[in-house]
């Protein structure tokens, strides 16, 4: 009996011959009439955290994007601010809103206030402010030397340094407030001429008891106005500035009545040796 049946075995020479062709021309198309076999297609292996390495990236792409917009307007914000202080008066601050409760304050402007004043705080806080840019690195020398040597802390911060905290910092905050104010001083006595420095200092500065600027506590403390403060009164006021809450103006202690006596005899170098030029109006 004759088997019809069309033998499929292909021989290992006809393999050969088809592998060659492969080769050469590529894959072979099936005649018609023979099966048409779809190649098995292997699927890729998947890598469980192929995706995270990308998405990671760009998850932290955006978090950076969007510090660097917010730290660009606080920077553009705090120059404005500091640009538009130049001509305004002096304004609300983060500690006096920290005592809102007994908060008492008016401002006023330099020519509103005595001389005396601005001589008393120059000879009491910075006899060189007419001088330095706003950091006075020889007065911080020396506090450093005196701090070393006695337990009685003594500052080194100018008026300008005082100015720029007040206005836009707060008390306490350590080597990063620190920082922050020295750029905004350099900013400020950049952008401000030394008598707008010295008026926003004296409406800003704080007595104690919730009183702050030079006309509210000249007000509550003599009973008269800032412009009307004798060469007594202006050397207790800036007598008690380094800490008004402490240090007490009506009655004084010994502590102040012995410090008046010192910077009443400043103030009298300061006029004489005009220190405090650049500060009068």
């Amino acid at each position: 009996m004759t088997d019809d049946t069309p033998d499929t075995e292909i021989s290992q020479s006809e393999a050969k011959t088809l592998a060659s062709k492969d080769e050469i021309y590529g894959p072979q198309r099936p005649e018609d009439g023979e099966a048409r076999v779809r190649p098995e297609i292997q699927p890729e292996p998947q890598n469980a955290g192929s995706d995270n390495p990308p998405k990671k990236h760009l998850k932290a792409k955006k978090v950076f994007k969007l510090i660097f917009w917010i730290g660009l307007a606080l920077f553009l914000i705090l120059h404005i601010y500091l640009l538009a202080l130049r001509f305004l008066p002096a304004p609300l601050t983060l500690n006096m809103m920290m005592n809102s409760d007994s908060l008492q304050r008016e401002s006023v402007p330099l020519k509103s206030i005595s001389p005396h004043l601005i001589s008393a705080v120059i000879a009491a806080e910075d006899t060189r402010f007419c001088q330095h840019n706003g950091i006075d690195f020889e007065a911080l020398e020396k506090a450093i030397e005196d701090n070393q040597k006695s337990t009685r802390r003594r500052g080194g911060s100018t008026i300008s340094q005082q100015t720029a905290k007040n206005i836009i910092f707060w008390n306490g905050g350590g080597y990063l407030r620190k920082a922050g104010e020295a750029y905004v001083t350099l900013v400020v006595e950049f952008i401000w001429p030394k008598d707008k420095i010295m008026e926003h200092y004296l409406n800003i500065a704080d007595w104690g008891d919730g009183i702050y600027g030079a006309e509210t506590a000249a007000k509550v403390r003599f009973g008269k106005s800032a412009a009307d403060l004798s060469k007594r009164e202006a050397a207790l006021l800036a007598s008690v500035l380094p800490s008004p809450y402490k240090w007490r103006v009506d009655p004084p202690g010994d502590y102040v009545q012995k410090r008046v006596g010192t910077v009443q005899a400043r103030m009298a170098v300061v006029k004489s040796d005009q220190l405090d030029r650049c500060a009068q109006p």
